[in-house]
């Protein structure tokens, strides 16, 4: 369990990580590739206010401009390095859709045959701005016709691709140390639950031997007393009380022996297809005594490598369970069959009322659906949780679901 817990919480450390690292890089690639975007359209705006080419007469500075009455245009925010630093051309196409001119004299990279290649397929779309390849687009109306220019954006796009690259790359580096560091303090961090842990499984272990010697006292006492003076309602209520004690308690440490880690059971070869028909048989004689339906479909000749009293007592708890739970003229239905390399028991039995809420706690330690938590029935709320270890002992599963709210199907997976 403290490994489990380990595991979740290196997991949940790790899945934080990730989720905080993948919004700041989705932010910093967001803004950066709007930054292109926007120093692509800026110089588009100044291409386009000046029919397709930057202005001879290059603008001061903005900082040393008066400040207007009216907007400036996009011209007078134009550095006087730009025109030498840009690389454009543009397509003057007519309305009926034949190429009028091509300048590309401030572009090396495509000829006019490429460049008309590419204002038509512009062209014939709707929008306005956009990416063709590697070039931003902006499409103006003229008296003439329509006039696409082009802008380079090469050297930004494959600067801002660099920086993504390394930006994943230096994240990873830093999950992964993070990996290591979460790993190893993670035991530092569940060495107090684990002690707690232990403490608390000694605890019921310890206990648990201490009141088995005054409840054999009790119980033998009982007995003394009824061979002196007699049976009676007094010492048959003691006796029932003193075994239902004794079988808590034997419970309680049994169930903390499975869950200890470094307990090894004896694992041998035995055929767990008699080992369920012995067990079905058993509770078959109970369920006719109570007028239930009970019916098995066991595969034969199946054999399992594991600890036959532990699985001898999950096939007991699993069916006494059901026996308890289903009403009077119930049903209850055994198989035992292959799945691949993996044995599955299961018990389905009818039932009262199961809600949805209850099936994930099943398992859990003195859980009852019965919020009453009367003794019609006998049980502790305790033998589901054995039936959990027994299976974790062995590698497996077990699961519960209802699909109808009125039957409970207990799968174990070995």
């Amino acid at each position: 369990m403290i490994r489990k817990l380990q595991n979740k919480f290196i997991l949940i450390s790790m899945l934080s990580m990730l989720l905080v690292l993948t919004i700041i890089m989705a932010s910093i690639s967001i803004i950066n590739y709007q930054k292109v975007v926007q120093d692509a359209e800026h110089v588009l705006h100044i291409l386009s206010e000046n029919n397709g080419e930057f202005p001879r007469n290059h603008p001061p500075k903005a900082d040393n401009l008066p400040v207007p009455k009216e907007p400036r245009s996009y011209s007078s925010y134009m550095s006087p390095e730009m025109p030498y630093e840009t690389r454009y051309f543009s397509v003057l196409i007519s309305n009926d859709g034949s190429v009028l001119s091509a300048n590309i004299e401030k572009v090396a990279a495509i000829d006019s045959k490429d460049a008309s290649d590419y204002a038509l397929r512009i062209w014939k779309q709707r929008k306005l701005s956009g990416f063709l390849s590697s070039y931003r687009y902006l499409k103006k109306s003229v008296p003439d016709g329509t006039l696409i220019i082009f802008v380079d954006c090469r050297r930004s796009l494959a600067t801002f691709g660099t920086f993504l690259f390394s930006s994943i790359l230096v994240s990873l580096l830093g999950l992964f140390s993070v990996f290591v560091l979460v790993f190893l303090f993670s035991r530092l961090v569940m060495k107090p639950v684990s002690e707690s842990y232990e403490k608390q499984r000694r605890f019921i272990t310890d206990a648990g031997h201490e009141i088995k010697t005054p409840l054999t006292i009790i119980d033998a006492n009982r007995e003394i007393l009824e061979m002196e003076y007699g049976e009676n309602e007094w010492s048959k209520s003691i006796g029932r009380q003193t075994l239902r004690l004794t079988k808590l308690t034997n419970s309680l440490i049994y169930l903390s022996q499975m869950e200890e880690s470094k307990k090894k059971l004896n694992y041998t070869d035995f055929s767990i297809s008699d080992l369920a028909s012995e067990m079905a048989d058993s509770f078959q004689v109970l369920a006719n005594m109570q007028e239930k339906h009970f019916s098995t479909k066991i595969t034969p000749l199946l054999s399992y490598h594991g600890n036959e009293d532990s699985i001898r007592r999950l096939f007991s708890i699993l069916l006494d369970n059901a026996m308890k739970y289903s009403p009077p003229q119930g049903s209850i239905h055994v198989t035992l069959d292959k799945r691949g390399k993996n044995i599955r028991f299961m018990v389905y039995n009818t039932a009262k009322s199961i809600s949805p809420e209850s099936l994930p706690r099943l398992f859990d330690r003195f859980y009852r659906t019965d919020e009453s938590r009367n003794s019609e029935t006998g049980g502790y709320g305790i033998g589901l949780s054995i039936a959990r270890a027994v299976t974790q002992a062995h590698k497996g599963k077990i699961s519960a679901e209802s699909k109808d709210g009125h039957s409970l199907l207990i799968t174990v997976t070995l």
